[in-house]
């Protein structure tokens, strides 16, 4: 669902590039959490297209923190750990990627 979610905002986001007059090929604008809620009322390009980019982004971690979840429930402890070491790998990734860029 959040893959949707994400993929339909992508789209919006290129349909208000397009509609003002934007290329989709110029390059993105940068990301500025501050200014997402303030560019999605606006119907600014850049809020949509950044909300959907990190909605692609949250899916594999929400689909990993699931599988936590659920292997915990059925008491599968050895996939909690793998799963945990899996989130473990994708946080050193994201810190390493904002510390370093």
């Amino acid at each position: 669902m959040l893959t949707y979610v994400g993929t339909a905002l992508l789209v919006v986001g290129v349909l208000l590039m397009v509609a003002n007059g934007i290329p989709p090929s110029s390059g993105g604008p940068n990301l500025d959490l501050a200014s997402l809620p303030g560019d999605l009322v606006a119907l600014r390009p850049a809020g949509f297209l950044w909300l959907g980019l990190l909605a692609v982004l949250a899916t594999p971690i929400t689909r990993v923190i699931a599988a936590a979840v659920g292997f915990s429930l059925a008491g599968d402890r050895q996939m909690v750990v793998v799963a945990v070491a899996t989130l473990v790998v994708i946080g050193v990734a994201i810190g390493s990627a904002v510390a370093f860029g």
